[in-house]
């Protein structure tokens, strides 16, 4: 499906983008939300200082490290119980409810047990990692769903086995909507590190945050979240493209 992502979608996002920026600008220049909304400027001008570039560096490093790992983690999970129920129907209901419990639970009643059972500085990738497991198992879980029923017969009747069924029909199919699990689980990645940073991380975006929050460091505070959403949409668009050539692959 080549035209599922059209130019014009891209073209309206850079605009809705710019948009809130030109927002942002008039809200803060004409203290609109008074003293605690500045100026996009101001913030730009205080995250482009160069005696706070090692600090925003390093941050922003290290929070991208622990979302990547637990992005790595999580979908590795979430892909390997999902294929794991596919092929095993008897772990199907085990493996939803589990799924559902496990995304119930607050990510900040996680941090404690993380923190308890793992390093300080792996909390923040092992909070990320549940944020994206239950994105991808679910995903994964309808992706595996998504093949005709005619072509399961077709395989049957050849005499495929059901490993080779999986491999050779279902794992195609569901690789598009694998691949939009993923996408929409790169955000929640990014939140989920953040959020275990607050427990006892020694560096990062949510310590920045934190610290700002509690000094009342307005323009460190909104630096610290304009960096977060910047890394955002900046992995949420490549994912994006990886997307569209799996639509265009195997649609």
């Amino acid at each position: 499906m080549t035209g599922i992502y059209p130019n014009k979608n891209f073209i309206f996002g850079i605009l809705g983008i710019a948009s809130f920026f030109i927002f942002w600008q008039i809200i803060g220049h004409f203290q609109l939300a008074g003293l605690s909304w500045p100026s996009l400027t101001d913030v730009l001008k205080f995250l482009l200082d160069p005696e706070r570039h090692g600090l925003f560096i390093r941050a922003t490093v290290a929070t991208f490290r622990s979302a990547v790992m637990g992005f790595l983690v999580g979908a590795l999970v979430g892909v390997f119980l999902a294929s794991s129920a596919h092929l095993l129907p008897i772990l199907r209901d085990g493996s939803d409810r589990f799924a559902a419990v496990i995304n119930s639970v607050p990510s900040i009643a996680l941090g404690p047990i993380f923190l308890i059972l793992i390093d300080r500085e792996a909390t923040p990738a092992g909070v990320a990692s549940i944020h994206v497991f239950f994105v991808v198992y679910v995903s994964m879980s309808s992706g595996l769903k998504s093949a005709t029923r005619d072509h399961e017969d077709l395989f049957t009747v050849f005499g495929a086995s059901r490993i080779k069924q999986f491999w050779r029909l279902n794992l195609p199919y569901s690789a598009p909507t694998i691949v939009s699990g993923l996408r929409l689980s790169w955000p929640a990645a990014l939140i989920g590190a953040i959020i275990g940073e607050w427990f006892g991380a020694s560096r990062g975006i949510g310590i920045l945050i934190i610290n700002a929050m509690q000094n009342f460091q307005i323009n460190l505070l909104w630096s610290a979240v304009l960096i977060a959403a910047m890394m955002s949409l900046l992995f949420f668009g490549l994912i994006t493209l990886l997307e569209r050539l799996a639509y265009q692959r195997f649609r």
